[in-house]
């Protein structure tokens, strides 16, 4: 009896919910469950980014629409992207997975050449007019396809630390420092943990991650103490009310959009703090605006839907029997479910702010385009997992 035909049984003899009885029963139930979420989310992104961007868009730009027309825009080129992705083989995917990496190094070694500051954090590229790239973003999905595809490769040698960490630690490593060197602290953790989150899917021991952990901690607290604004940002959060008009006005503004937008909100476009009095309200702290105008009923429907996205995930790494498949979708779903967890701990002042952007909602093309091609690789995953369910596993290394 195959895998495939126990798995089917299982399934069968179990109990399950309808969500769990359609996934596990439809032929291409992940696929599905995978890209309505994604469109539901984006959609959801785009209706609040026109909302939350208008005054500031009037402002710089004497149109209401303009923000929300380039974020229609990079959605486009990100749906399309998405869709050209879901498309690609695994051998493609694996093929790609060094010159994502080589270019990835190469742009965050230009931002510390000819990069410009925005905020404080030197990590954008000027390309075109209004436009920027933030290399970082480029990096995470770059970081996901190179490190599956190099322990897929060494598979059968992982028991070995110097196989596991070898050459991973050190390039990742370089990649954290560049990105670093740009003072983004922020997208550093997001990757940090989208390594973490492979080494786990590869069967790495416990320990390592004890140790890797305590060695983030002291670097985050060094990098902390060593920048006063990042050391304000810390002392703001553990007390913004002993500065709500300086260091404490972000997080207190954002709080208090959530706090009066109740049950149901007080209605799409109805928002007072984005008249100024929240910063960044269409990035970093949409999740506010979406609290102050959808209520807790549309919080709750970004945490439902960033759940299924997360969830289908790692159920593909759960039961893929690729084991490239198996890393990347551990990557993927670490970096959505990381990313959002630390944006949204931000708002409810839960964790430091780092100025991460919130995925699939926030502004920025460079945030959006890259996470969707991602999307679109677990996309991929799902159709050949289930046009190939008897695939032996691949990523065997190479002599």
């Amino acid at each position: 009896m195959t895998q495939r035909t126990e798995a089917m049984e299982s399934a069968h003899t179990e109990p399950t919910s309808g969500m769990r009885r359609f996934v596990m029963g439809h032929p291409l139930g992940l696929f599905h469950l995978l890209l309505g979420a994604t469109i539901l989310l984006l959609a959801l992104g785009l209706v609040m980014v026109m909302s939350a961007s208008s005054i500031v868009s009037l402002r710089l730009h004497d149109s209401v629409y303009t923000l929300a027309q380039r974020q229609a825009m990079f959605a486009v080129i990100g749906i399309i992207a998405m869709l050209i992705s879901s498309r690609l083989s695994v051998k493609v995917w694996r093929m790609a997975a060094w010159p994502s990496i080589v270019v990835a190094i190469a742009l965050l070694a230009a931002v510390i050449v000819i990069g410009i500051e925005v905020s404080g954090q030197r990590n954008w590229l000027d390309i075109m007019g209004p436009f920027r790239l933030q290399p970082s973003e480029i990096a995470k999905l770059a970081i996901v396809i190179w490190a599956a595809d190099l322990l897929a490769r060494k598979e059968a040698l992982l028991d070995r630390w110097s196989h596991l960490l070898i050459p991973l630690l050190p390039v990742s490593g370089l990649i954290l420092v560049l990105v670093l060197m740009g003072g983004d602290v922020g997208n550093s953790i997001i990757l940090s943990a989208i390594v973490a989150g492979v080494l786990f899917a590869a069967g790495a021991p416990l320990r390592l991650f004890v140790a890797l952990g305590a060695l983030a901690g002291v670097a985050i607290a060094g990098l902390t103490m060593a920048a006063p604004y990042r050391m304000s940002r810390f002392t703001s959060w553990l007390d913004p009310s002993a500065d709500p008009l300086g260091e404490g006005w972000q997080l207190t503004q954002g709080q208090y959009a959530l706090g009066t937008g109740g049950w149901w909100g007080v209605g799409l476009g109805a928002s007072r703090e984005k008249w100024g009095s929240l910063p960044e309200a269409h990035t970093d702290f949409i999740f506010s605006v979406i609290g102050e105008e959808l209520g807790l009923i549309g919080t709750l429907m970004v945490l439902v839907l960033f759940g299924v996205i997360t969830y289908v995930a790692f159920r593909i790494s759960q039961t893929s029997t690729d084991t490239f498949v198996r890393l990347a979708s551990a990557g993927i779903g670490t970096w959505i479910a990381v990313q959002g967890i630390v944006n949204m701990g931000a708002v409810l002042g839960l964790l430091p702010i780092t100025g991460v952007p919130l995925p699939l909602v926030s502004y920025g093309g460079s945030s959006l385009v890259p996470l969707l091609i991602g999307i679109g690789m677990l996309l991929s995953f799902a159709r050949n997992r289930e046009m190939h369910p008897a695939a032996s596993k691949s990523g065997q290394v190479r002599s």
